[in-house]
């Protein structure tokens, strides 16, 4: 048995979701700014399992702290709680710009950058993603992709040449749901499992897809 059947069998004999769980608490914690924007999310907005969580918070904080971009940009705010974990890593006069269609999510997302460390750091866009893209003119050496699925290959084409030589292009949900290994796919599973394959091809990219919470891909621009 090879070592990935190994590994799926071993998962198979025990409750994932205990596993996660052992993970998330043997992992740092979130802070407590964190804490209640995860409470309040989900109390008082739609869908609140789009929010990035605790784990994947944290892999992002890692990354960029890594990294320490001097510009980072989100394509996908949703209520805050990504920005705030990338904006842990950010160089310190760097910036990050947070890009998110739904004008309904911008006083919560304000309230919770406001109340951060880097309130002055974070530039929160509301509008149509790809004519922001366009209008901005910034050198992003971190790019985060959480928005509509059917338009991922779209962000990437518009962001791939503004992002230098070793910077990281991440996005979520790319194996949304494990719907991608379905013979007829669902429209945003059919989307990003396009944007997989578009990847992979993609010779000015090295790409590693981590399946951590709903699937993450990690591109390193060549």
């Amino acid at each position: 048995m090879g070592n990935n059947a190994k590994f799926i069998n071993m998962l198979a004999t025990h409750n994932i979701e205990a596993l996660y769980n052992y993970a998330q608490k043997h992992s740092k914690p979130q802070s407590q700014l964190l804490d209640a924007l995860e409470r309040e999310t989900y109390l008082q907005h739609q869908q609140p399992h789009m929010l990035s969580g605790h784990l994947q918070g944290q892999f992002l904080s890692l990354i960029s702290s890594l990294l320490q971009p001097n510009c980072i940009l989100e394509i996908g705010t949703y209520t805050g709680y990504s920005a705030l974990c990338l904006a842990q890593g950010l160089a310190p006069n760097g910036i990050l710009h947070t890009l998110e269609l739904d004008a309904e999510k911008e006083a919560i997302c304000k309230k919770y950058f406001e109340q951060s460390a880097y309130a002055t750091q974070i530039n929160l866009h509301i509008g149509n993603a790809l004519d922001i893209i366009k209008s901005l003119n910034i050198t992003p050496q971190l790019v985060f992709i959480d928005a509509d699925k059917t338009n991922y290959i779209n962000y990437y084409n518009a962001i791939i040449s503004m992002v230098p030589s070793g910077g990281l292009i991440i996005a979520d949900n790319v194996l949304f749901h494990a719907q991608v290994l379905d013979e007829v796919k669902s429209k945003n599973a059919h989307a990003v499992h396009d944007y997989n394959l578009m990847l992979q091809q993609d010779n000015r990219a090295e790409v590693l897809i981590l399946p951590l919470r709903d699937g993450l891909s990690i591109a390193r621009k060549k």
